[in-house]
Formats: structure tokens, C-alpha cells, sequence
């Protein structure tokens, strides 16, 4: 498959040419700050703004299914994906959750939040019926063909796309000598590469109004729920931002070690789908912008991105991951009870079974939390505790679920440049044959 170059960015003119040619990160943040002035002057009434943000977040979660459909399917069909790179995959998803876990026990361990908070709450059971991880699986498996495009269920989407991708390259193989089928093949990938482009198009258009979703979302927000809830968690919050923090320089450690993507390189192509991640809080929502960020911008080949981002996405969850876990140490510290390390290691492994079950949507992490508590005989009454943080902690975990796909997209596209392994294949034995003419 050739790998195409990432597009280049048209300028734009006209009285709005300076926002317009301006990096929708900066754009993005710059709504980020005007939204919490905003949020912190008008108060209650600020959530008047919310309904054109929730309008933005649809049209992006509309996007991201048949966005992941065409891309999982024509990588499959076009590109040069073997079981080696799933393999891979696998182990890269299971390694970066694992590590993200023990690196929030061991802050959560070092600094006890739990034990410098002091909050009078009133203790309120959870509605939600306990997670079960085994059972959510099991009921994201597509029961029809059409429900999950027509839901936007993602994970069965995917299943699905691998499911139609992996058949069309079998069917490629057995009708290799039959022109007419063949013909048809080739009928079904121009397709695919148009309806790829269509959505790309449709993407950047929406992508505009990202900013403008941002100040209504975190105005809103801020109106609503204020920052003086922050000052009885502080502990929590500083203990939790230091192990996404670690966790984010691991991701950027991996990628030197073990990919062309230099992490300068990373952060500055990535930048947009972060910083949407952190405002809308929701993976999902932002797979069509890691999508582009990853294919346009860095370069990465598409059939990693399809893999890293598509694929990965649904499944990799590292920032809940590490949420859940130092939100059960947490708990424990304040209700003075220590968790042994065989309660740790099992709060490991339900972390592990929860992030992959979670759903790509705000406050997921939430819901799943309920299996952590029950695992370990933790009081689910304390889970409405941390609801008071929850909204700005969910947006930092976000950012680092996306993250966390990015870089295993980028080891997936493996430690050679897209250009140099091009250039460095020997040449077809015509274009040879001239050349020694």
C-alpha cells in the first residue's frame, strides 16, 4: 500500500484568516481559559451554554462509526496487516495498562492522599446495578450486522469491520485469476477510499467548531460545580495528576525506545486530539481527531493508525485504569483500613477487567468503579465522594487514554520512518532494467 504524505495546510484569507490559520490546539485552549472566566462570572446561568456543546460532542460520536468502520475494513483490505501486528497490539494494550495500575498504587501508597483528607460528605449508595466486566463484554458482541452502526456501538463496529476486512482479503486471494470478481474487488476499495475522503472532509469541517463546544462544555461545568470543591481533595487531585504525569512520561520514554516518532515530534502532531480528549472528556468522541492527528499530521502509516487508534482505542483505557485504582487506596486511607498486597494485586486485576470494559463516554470510569470496590469489600457509598472532582480528574485520564493509544500507534508503525522503508525496498526489476539501460 503507498503510504500517503500528510496533508499540507492551505491558508486562509479573509477578515478571520488570523483565527482560522492559528493551531486548533491554541484555539482549543484559549476556549479552555475563556470558558472558566466565563463559568466563574455567570455562574448557574452559565449552563445555558451547555446544549451547543452536547450538540458538537454528537456530530463527533456520529462521525467516529462510520469513521472506524472504513478505516479498520480498508486496512485491512489494502494494507499489509499481519496476525504478528495484533499480537503485538495485545501485548502493547495489556503492558501500558499494567504499568499505568502500579504506578498510581505506588503514588497512591507514597503520598496517602486519603490519610490529608478530611471530607464530611454524605454517604450515598451508587443506583447503578454493579459491574460486571465479563457481562459487559460479552453484550458489546454484535447481536446483527446493522444494530451496532445504527447505535454507534464502537466496539461491536469494530468487530464487525475486522470481521468484513479479514473476509475481503480471503476472497481477494481465491478470486486472484478471475478478472471479472477482481474487477469487483477493485470497485469495492474505490469505494472505501472515497467514502474515506468524504468523512475526512465532513471531520474538518466539525473540527471547526471544536473550540466553540470547548467554552460552552467547561463554562457549564465551572457555573456549575465551581473550583472551591477542589480545596477538600487537593490531595487526591495532585496525587492523581502526578501519576498521569508519570504515566505520560512513560508513554514518551517507550516511544524513543522503540519507534521512529520522535517525542517532540509526538506532542506537537498529537496536541489537538489531547486537548479535545481533556475538553470533552470523552476517547470516543475524539477517535476521528487522534485519527487525524496520527495520519495527517505525524505521518504515521495508516493500517498503525487504523490498528493503534480504531482498534486499540476501544480497548485501551490506561488513565481509568490508574483512576480506579488510586481511588480504592484512596477510600481505604481515609476509612483507615490498609490494603494488604494481595487486596492490591487484586485490585490490579478488576482495574484491568474495568478499563477494558469501559465505554469511551464521560464519567464511564465511574460506573465501572463499583466492580474495583466490591473486589476489595470497600464501601460503595464512598464512590458519590468523588463525583465532586470527578468532571475535571475525568478529563486528565481522557487525555491520557488518547495518549496512550497515540504512542502504541506509533510503536506499532515500528522504528523505521514510513519514507525510509519506502525508499529502501529494492526496485521492481522493469524500473532496474531501465535504469541499467
Amino acid at each position: 500500500m503507498s503510504h500517503d504524505a500528510p496533508q499540507q495546510h492551505v491558508k486562509a484569507t479573509g477578515p478571520f484568516a488570523w483565527y482560522q490559520n492559528s493551531p486548533l490546539y491554541l484555539r482549543i485552549v484559549a476556549a479552555l481559559i475563556l470558558g472558566v472566566l466565563a463559568g466563574l462570572k455567570l455562574g448557574h446561568w452559565a449552563v445555558n451554554f451547555a446544549p451547543f456543546s452536547a450538540v458538537v460532542l454528537r456530530l463527533l460520536g456520529a462521525l467516529a462509526t462510520p469513521l472506524i468502520f472504513i478505516a479498520v475494513i480498508r486496512a485491512l483490505v489494502k494494507a499489509k496487516v499481519s496476525g504478528r501486528s495484533g499480537a503485538q497490539l495485545l501485548f502493547l494494550l495489556f503492558l501500558n495498562t499494567t504499568v499505568a495500575i502500579f504506578i498510581g498504587l505506588a503514588v497512591a501508597n507514597t503520598l496517602k492522599p486519603g490519610v490529608h483528607t478530611h471530607v464530611a460528605t454524605k454517604l450515598v449508595k451508587p443506583s447503578q446495578e454493579p459491574f460486571d466486566p465479563i457481562k459487559d463484554l460479552l453484550g458489546k458482541l454484535p447481536g446483527s450486522v446493522l444494530k451496532p452502526l445504527s447505535e454507534n456501538d464502537i466496539m461491536g463496529v469494530i468487530i464487525i469491520a475486522l470481521a468484513v476486512g479479514a473476509g475481503l482479503r480471503k476472497v481477494r486471494e481465491q478470486v486472484e485469476h478471475v478478472e471479472s470478481e477482481r474487477n469487483v474487488l477493485n470497485l469495492i476499495e474505490a469505494f472505501l477510499d472515497a467514502a474515506f475522503r468524504l468523512i475526512m472532509v465532513v471531520l474538518h469541517w466539525v473540527l471547526e467548531l471544536i473550540p466553540f463546544a470547548v467554552f460552552c462544555v467547561v463554562a457549564s461545568k465551572v457555573g456549575q460545580e465551581g473550583l472551591a470543591t477542589f480545596q477538600p481533595m487537593i490531595w487526591f487531585i495532585i496525587a492523581v495528576l502526578l501519576a498521569l504525569a508519570l504515566q505520560a512520561t512513560y508513554y514518551l520514554i517507550r516511544l524513543r525506545m522503540a519507534s521512529w516518532v520522535r517525542p517532540v515530534d509526538f506532542l506537537r502532531a498529537g496536541a489537538e486530539a489531547l486537548w479535545t480528549a481533556f475538553s470533552t472528556a470523552s476517547s470516543a468522541a475524539t477517535l476521528p481527531v487522534t485519527f487525524r492527528c496520527m495520519r495527517d499530521k505525524l505521518g504515521v502509516k495508516e493500517e498503525s493508525v487504523s490498528l493503534g487508534v480504531m482498534v486499540g482505542g476501544a480497548f485501551n483505557h490506561d488513565g481509568t485504569a490508574l483512576y480506579e485504582a488510586m481511588s480504592a487506596l484512596f477510600i481505604s486511607q481515609i476509612l483507615g483500613r490498609h490494603l494488604g498486597l494481595g487486596e492490591q494485586l487484586t485490585v490490579v486485576f478488576m482495574s484491568i477487567l474495568a478499563s477494558v470494559g469501559a465505554a469511551g463516554i464521560p464519567e464511564a470510569g465511574t460506573v465501572t468503579m463499583l466492580a474495583v470496590f466490591n473486589a476489595v469489600k470497600l464501601p460503595v457509598e464512598y464512590i458519590p465522594m468523588l463525583l465532586v472532582v470527578d468532571w475535571f480528574l475525568d478529563r486528565c485520564r481522557t487525555a491520557i487514554n488518547v495518549m496512550g493509544d497515540m504512542s502504541v500507534t506509533c510503536i506499532l508503525d515500528g522504528k523505521v520512518h514510513p519514507a525510509v522503508a519506502v525508499s529502501a525496498l529494492p526496485a521492481e526489476p522493469a524500473i532496474a532494467a531501465a535504469a541499467a539501460e
